[in-house]
């Protein structure tokens, strides 16, 4: 199936009530691993490149163009997406790449500020049919810079969509990013009052430390696209750790990433089933 515009996905979940998965790619074998999920479970999913993950890989078009030629091959709708961009060139590059939507994370600077930087790439990512997700009221936990305490205010984030034009809005409701426990408590009549206010589909950050009842709970009361990245570098790492236990004289990487590999298709599996719930 051709790679999927991310607006066509999200969209499309909204009106049904149901929740899109979007999930972090760090190596090939998360690309790889998202997808086989995402084709088992018979579902559509995002996959999503992150501003850090660009930093990691020191350049996003290795990165970018093997996730969109993995995304290519995929029997179910898939969008690559990239996420938190904190420089308008970054997702300049993300558009000429044939990135099917872009976040650009201007949330740290002040509201005016937010709105005018926001703008700007919409402007720009709209002239090329890309889709534009932002965030208003830092999502918390992400290096410590985010207070984890922090709220979305319904009617500044009604204003903020209107000035911007945005068509997807990252909120903050209770999760935190890179959290390792699900103990994140989310505010449901927050997200309710949100979902009212805001016309475009609500994105909650940070859902790894989400319990699972509650990310179906979320998605029932506004929530559409469900950001997940921890959660599965868990699964990938307890079973590349698990395999080195078990073997622990094997030097050919493709023995124990492989492993890693398989137990984050079967997670993404389950947990769009939760979403989709």
């Amino acid at each position: 199936m051709p790679l999927t515009p991310t607006g066509e996905i999200v969209d499309a979940a909204a009106r049904a009530g149901r929740g899109v998965g979007a999930f972090n790619v760090i190596q090939l074998e998360h690309a790889e691993a998202l997808v086989a999920g995402a084709e088992r479970a018979g579902a559509p999913v995002i996959l999503q490149i992150s501003h850090n993950c660009v930093r990691y890989h020191g350049a996003l078009e290795p990165i970018g163009l093997a996730t969109l030629a993995v995304a290519r091959r995929s029997s179910v709708p898939v969008a690559v997406h990239l996420d938190h961009a904190e420089d308008a060139g970054l997702a300049h590059e993300a558009v000429e790449l044939g990135f099917t939507s872009v976040m650009f994370d201007a949330s740290k600077l002040e509201y005016g500020e937010n709105v005018r930087a926001t703008t700007e790439v919409v402007v720009h990512c709209h002239s090329r049919g890309v889709y534009v997700e932002a965030e208003l009221g830092e999502v918390g936990g992400k290096d410590g810079v985010h207070a984890p305490g922090a709220r979305t205010d319904p009617e500044r984030a009604r204003s903020f969509v209107a000035a911007t034009g945005v068509d997807a809005l990252a909120v903050a409701v209770g999760s935190s990013h890179a959290m390792v426990t699900k103990n994140a408590a989310l505010d449901f009549d927050l997200i309710g009052r949100l979902r009212e206010a805001v016309p475009v589909p609500l994105v909650l950050h940070g859902s790894s430390g989400v319990p699972e009842a509650d990310l179906t709970r979320a998605v029932a009361a506004g929530m559409t696209k469900v950001n997940i990245a921890t959660s599965l570098n868990q699964a990938f790492t307890g079973a590349v750790r698990g395999y080195l236990d078990q073997y622990p004289d094997v030097v050919d990487t493709r023995k124990y990433v492989a492993p890693g590999r398989k137990a984050v298709a079967d997670e993404v599996a389950r947990l769009l089933g939760v979403l989709r719930a």
